[in-house]
């Protein structure tokens, strides 16, 4: 049991990473990005270039830290792939999304499904389609419990870093939008646009500061994801029901939210892999959206309009 709620916790700190940049994008840019998955692929893929990059140029950047698996490359690289994933996504939207920004939400999904093509199979062409894994170097699972106690734990040190660090990344983004100005003024867009562009504030500025925070969230989901299990071009779609799931489930707009929901489709998977089969988890997962949502249409944390 206790090694079930651990694996979903896992699952679902990925999750919820990926799932607050697109429940920034849903509350602030008002659309459905369906591109927002491939930010995680191309920011796993691009860690993963660095880091094999660094590694080949010095073996001092491969020597494993502590007990994980991977070097400082690779934690040098997760900082790279967050800069240049974010101003993909920036870029997405400066060349596509801001000229299709007075056409209306419906258009501007359909221009997300056609970004969220072209940069899967451009990576697709670019990485092939073999699986990849950020290193070689096996691990074994700590036990932190015996199995006398409810079945047990163990976790891998990759496992705790990658839940850590989302918890880390998730309350210091919570401080940056509770306390900062530029946080301030992207929380009062999201509740009242009009309202927040008459007291003075730049719509534009907080777009943009919208993107480049998701697309970096999404290239830190992305490599977590990489870490945990392991590397397809096809990890955004195989991500993107998952994150949408748990920003519905959280509620539109709230951090919080998108993190818990997070975890509830995590824990949902996990469940089902045990008791159903791999092959059912992201039905499992939707669930549980209908089965809360059924009770609280507009999420656990969704502002009453």
């Amino acid at each position: 049991m206790l090694q079930i709620l651990a694996d979903g916790l896992i699952i679902g700190s990925v999750i919820a990473l990926g799932a607050i940049g697109l429940s920034m994008t849903l509350s602030i840019v008002r659309f459905s990005n369906f591109s927002h998955g491939e930010l995680l692929g191309w920011g796993a893929y691009i860690a993963l270039m660095a880091s094999t990059a660094l590694n080949a140029a010095s073996g001092v950047w491969a020597t494993p830290v502590g007990p994980f698996s991977f070097g400082w490359g690779l934690l040098a690289s997760l900082l790279l792939a967050c800069v240049l994933t974010a101003i993909l996504a920036l870029g997405l939207d400066t060349l596509l999304f801001k000229r299709l920004r007075k056409q209306g939400s419906i258009t501007l999904v359909i221009a997300s499904f056609g970004a969220a093509l072209a940069l899967r199979n451009l990576l697709l062409f670019w990485q092939g389609g073999i699986p990849r894994y950020y290193s070689d170097n096996l691990q074994i699972a700590i036990a932190f419990l015996p199995r006398s106690v409810w079945g047990g734990l163990r976790v891998t040190p990759d496992q705790f870093f990658v839940l850590t660090l989302s918890l880390v990344t998730v309350t210091g983004l919570h401080l940056f939008l509770r306390h900062s100005t530029l946080g301030r003024s992207m929380r009062a867009t999201a509740l009242n646009p009009g309202l927040a562009r008459v007291t003075g504030i730049d719509p534009e500025r907080v777009l943009r500061a919208t993107w480049l925070i998701g697309g970096a969230l999404a290239a830190v989901a992305g490599v977590f994801a990489g870490l945990t299990v392991q590397m397809r071009p096809t990890m955004g779609v195989d991500l993107l029901l998952p994150l949408f799931a748990a920003v519905i489930l959280g509620g539109v707009g709230s951090i919080w939210g998108a993190v818990l929901g997070g975890f509830i489709v995590g824990l949902a998977e996990s469940v089902s892999i045990t008791v159903v089969g791999a092959e059912y988890r992201s039905a499992a997962a939707f669930v549980v959206l209908i089965a809360i949502l059924m009770v609280r249409p507009r999420g656990l944390f969704g502002e009453k309009h």
